[in-house]
């Protein structure tokens, strides 16, 4: 199943991440969110939106694949309010390190899967 969009509703892009994480489905799933913060910056003139990425199931990353692609963070990252990782304990570690907590110029905070609520609640946070 990789990387797949699963839902965009009040300004929030949610992201299923699931078994062997390939990079040409995360790049698909990259542009498709791609295309949709541009629309939502064109309906308005700010067009922040946050990210609520769901890790389920999770085997890791396949071997092959360009995972040194930067260009979804290069292009949207001004667009992103907060990101949201709902994962496992035993992935956090090396999610955080995937998806740049720390690094990025936004929020990223971790839940566990139970917590998946209270991560929708603090993205809604302004």
């Amino acid at each position: 199943m990789g990387a797949q969009i699963i839902d965009f509703n009040d300004n929030i892009i949610t992201v299923r991440i699931s078994g062997l994480l390939q990079q040409q489905e995360l790049a698909a799933a990259q542009k498709i969110a791609s295309e949709m913060i541009r629309k939502q910056g064109d309906m308005q003139k700010q067009g922040r939106v946050s990210v609520l990425v769901i890790v389920e199931n999770f085997k890791g990353w396949a071997k092959t694949g360009d995972w040194e692609d930067m260009s979804f963070m290069i292009e949207n990252d001004q667009h992103i309010k907060k990101m949201a990782v709902v994962v496992d304990k035993k992935w956090e570690d090396l999610m955080d390190m995937f998806v740049g907590k720390g690094l990025r110029e936004f929020p990223i905070e971790n839940f566990q899967p139970s917590e998946k609520e209270k991560a929708i609640d603090w993205l809604g946070r302004v």
